[in-house]
């Protein structure tokens, strides 16, 4: 089913202390991300994760696509735009699925979520 809240990302300038606040803050756990420099986050009612290195982020919410190409398509076709489509690591990928930021036709962020095809 496409459209529902399928990932949740935290931004932090430090992963370290972002995993330490809302590990007290919510009792989540917490392990070491595929990249190293992240983590995974168990606990948050969807699959969540939180890296470092981005200053002054906001939680990034995405939505489940099965179809990531068709999707940005759509989002473009409707206003939008497509900000970034990582490079998806192969033990990323594996485990997490493939993401892109986007942007709706007033600006506002989200991002697409193709999960895992297992």
């Amino acid at each position: 089913m496409s459209g529902e809240i399928s990932f949740i990302e935290f931004g932090a300038a430090d992963a370290m202390t972002a995993r330490t606040f809302y590990g007290k803050l919510f009792g989540w756990s917490f392990e070491s991300g595929p990249g190293g420099g992240g983590y995974v986050i168990d606990g948050a009612g969807v699959p969540a994760g939180v890296h470092g290195d981005d200053q002054g982020a906001a939680p990034y919410v995405f939505f489940r696509v099965d179809d990531l190409d068709a999707a940005t398509a759509a989002v473009e076709r409707l206003g939008g735009t497509v900000e970034s489509a990582p490079g998806d690591d192969e033990a990323s990928t594996a485990i997490f699925g493939e993401f892109r930021m986007c942007r709706d036709d007033q600006g506002s962020p989200f991002g697409l979520h193709r999960p895992p095809r297992h």
